[in-house]
Order: structure tokens, then sequence, then C-alpha cells
């Protein structure tokens, strides 16, 4: 059954992520708006979830893992940082940051690249 939720969850974020992308500037000349936007909603959205729900399972897995799994997963990045920041393990935090940031964007470029389109 809990598949069937983060399933279900993950679509309902989806489809919020595409309505918010039709609703905001995008085109590879403008600055990334939609994507920012959808980022800082979903960052503040798991944060006051995380405090509502810290300590329930209920509803965890369809809003938290489904709706703002689907919406965005740098709510979930951010949610991570702050509880390695919360748990003092600064050197941790800033890793999983740089190395992500990094990680994230050479990769993204090796496997545009790896298709001739970089």
């Amino acid at each position: 059954m809990s598949f069937i939720w983060v399933f279900i969850g993950g679509g309902i974020g989806a489809i919020a992520r595409y309505m918010i992308s039709l609703m905001l500037p995008r085109s590879p000349d403008t600055f990334p708006w939609a994507t920012l936007t959808v980022n800082v909603i979903g960052a503040l959205l798991i944060g006051l979830l995380a405090g509502l729900l810290l300590g329930r399972d209920g509803g965890r897995l369809f809003l938290v893992v489904g709706v703002l799994g689907g919406f965005t997963t740098f709510s979930t990045f951010s949610l991570e940082i702050l509880q390695l920041i919360q748990n003092r393990d600064l050197a941790s935090a800033v890793i999983y940051v740089l190395v992500s940031v990094f990680a994230g964007v050479v990769a993204c470029w090796i496997g545009m690249r790896a298709v001739g389109y970089a």
C-alpha cells in the first residue's frame, strides 16, 4: 500500500511542477524562474511538513516522499542538509552540498556530451 501512496503523491507533485513551469517564463536564454520557484516552494513545504509530521508516519509517504518528491528533489536535499547541520555535522553538510552540486553538474554535462548535445 505504501507504494501506491508514493505513486499517487508523485503524480500530483509532478503535475504541480509542470503547472508552475507553464505559468513562469522558461527558455534557454532566460533565468530558470520556474525551477527556482519550484525548488524554493518545495524546500519551504518540506520544512513545514517535516516539522508537522515529525515522529509520525501518517501522511509522510504521500506528502513528503510522493508529492514533494514528484515536485522537486531539491526539497529533500534541503531537508537532509538541515538535518546534518542540526546534528552538528557541519563538515558532512558542506561536503554534501559541494559534491552534490559539482557532481550533479558534471554528470549532466557528461550525459549531454555522451549524446552529442554539449
